[in-house]
């Protein structure tokens, strides 16, 4: 099953009796144990693919696990240097096979992070209620009594339990909110019937450059200065709405020649290789934007932010620096 980005949490009209589990950063996979002899332990992506090469603690650790188990879960990695968890790390664990794959796996040691079974001793379970399913999971830690790398979502029927985790969890990096269920639920592979809710942050950002014309843009480019006074792109927005695209617009500049991002090429979305026509203006508009926690070492946000309004009351140099890393505070 899949989540849909909702902006508070849906009714009881909707979901009955909810659920509410943590929204973890990393990537969601589907782990199988051997059905029979001669079988190993495979992880599955969620655009099928098998990466359990890359990650050979997880195999190593597969021998506390029963045959014939199906988890869903997230994929996370722990930088033990950084005492975080880290989403570029689990992209370096991704892409790294062989040697490579078992000399991370010290420094950046792999979790699945367990929040559904949907299979156990070869039975499927995917018509059973997620009540259920829940309750069968949290059987098979205790009864293996399982530890890491295995890892059980946490989970609670209480909002305002859930409302911490959004409003204060959501500071511990790789964290990002909470994910809504119904206890009803079966598990309906491919349909969209849980719900995410991402913190979100407000911050500032200069706009450097837009897609659209200078009268109606449509995407805003936005970036901030390093201790260098470099102007670093950050991210772009949501297209805007035809009002605050009016009202950007009104104010917007032609960039001058000297423009810091001139011959630099920008792509729809994070990991995209699709490049956007865009055109540069004069860097000095300031928008106040509404993010989530997604951020990238340097600051950067991996999905777009939401448009809040032009502050016409700040400089580009008001505007907090591009961080090192996502964990310093900017000044």
């Amino acid at each position: 099953m899949l989540a849909q980005a909702v902006e508070s949490v849906p009714g009881s009209g909707v979901l009955g009796e909810p659920a509410f589990e943590q929204k973890f950063d990393g990537y969601r996979a589907l782990l199988f144990t051997p059905t029979g002899a001669g079988e190993r332990l495979l992880v599955q992506t969620r655009r099928g693919r098998l990466i359990q090469d890359r990650f050979p603690d997880l195999v190593a650790a597969a021998e506390q696990l029963p045959d014939g188990l199906v988890l869903d879960g997230e994929l996370v990695v722990w930088d033990t240097a950084a005492g975080r968890l880290s989403f570029e790390g689990l992209q370096r664990r991704a892409a790294a096979r062989g040697r490579a794959a078992r000399e991370l796996a010290a420094s950046l040691p792999a979790f699945f992070i367990a929040f559904d079974v949907l299979q156990e001793d070869g039975v499927e379970l995917l018509r059973h209620p997620y009540r259920r399913r829940r309750l069968r999971l949290e059987a098979l830690f205790t009864t293996h009594r399982l530890k890491a790398p295995w890892t059980l979502c946490p989970m609670s029927t209480d909002l305002i339990k859930a409302q911490k985790w959004l409003e204060s969890w959501t500071d511990v990096p790789g964290l990002e909110g909470i994910v809504v269920k119904a206890m009803n639920q079966p598990y309906r592979p491919g349909y969209r019937g849980w719900y995410k809710l991402r913190w979100r942050d407000t911050a500032e950002a200069i706009i450097g450059a837009i897609t659209g014309t200078l009268a109606r843009p449509h995407l805003l480019l936005l970036g901030r200065h390093d201790t260098h006074d470099r102007l670093r792109s950050i991210g772009r927005t949501v297209p805007l709405r035809p009002e605050a695209a009016h009202l950007v617009g009104e104010n917007l500049t032609a960039a001058d020649p000297e423009h810091p991002w001139t011959g630099m090429r920008f792509v729809s979305a994070w990991g995209s290789r699709d490049a956007l026509d865009v055109t540069l203006v004069r860097p000095e508009l300031v928008a106040e934007i509404s993010a989530d926690t997604a951020v990238d070492h340097g600051g950067i946000y991996r999905h777009p932010v939401r448009f809040k309004r032009l502050r016409l009351d700040l400089t580009a140099r008001d505007v907090s620096r591009f961080r090192a890393d996502p964990g310093t505070s900017a000044s």
